[in-house]
């Protein structure tokens, strides 16, 4: 799609794209104050599908991007599990700290975020953690009725 003909509505689309609210979007185009008219114009089908098309060029620039990095610094799968590993050896202690010309310091110093920040990250790439989510829904009866002794003693003992 190319760009809108109306300039300002193209305006309108590239500022929602970089992510700007509505009404900053229809200011930044040159539109008056009006909260209306920039809820209106921000969920015209068109406009919409203007700012899904610049975001997915935005979304394959920086993945084209990345790529091109990614073979430039010879950077692989490998080489950052690699440096991973590194992060949690300096940060358990188990590489002396260094000076600027590589000289061990003798000092040792433990960073326990660190180490578990790359753990984490680690045990993801390798699958080891799986998300878990828990949907607990409390459903209560409102009753004029008291509850029995067994009925509440249901309602105490259980998990919710």
């Amino acid at each position: 799609m190319p760009a809108l003909a109306n300039n300002r509505h193209e305006i309108f689309a590239q500022e929602l794209a970089k992510g700007k609210s509505q009404v900053e979007a229809y200011e930044t185009a040159g539109f008056k104050n009006g909260q209306k008219n920039a809820h209106r114009l921000g969920t015209d089908e068109g406009i919409l599908r203007r700012v899904a098309e610049i975001q997915s060029e935005r979304a394959e620039m920086d993945r084209k991007a990345t790529e091109k990095a990614t073979e430039a610094l010879a950077i692989d799968k490998q080489w950052v599990m690699a440096r991973l590993v590194e992060n949690v050896d300096r940060a358990m202690q188990a590489e002396a700290v260094l000076d600027n010309e590589g000289k061990p310091t003798g000092e040792y110093k433990y960073q326990g975020s660190v180490a578990n920040k790359a753990l984490e990250l680690l045990g993801k790439e390798l699958g080891m953690f799986i998300e878990r989510t828990e949907n607990v829904h409390v459903v209560h009866d409102i009753t004029d009725e008291p509850l029995s002794p067994d009925q509440w003693a249901d309602q105490h003992t259980t998990p919710h």
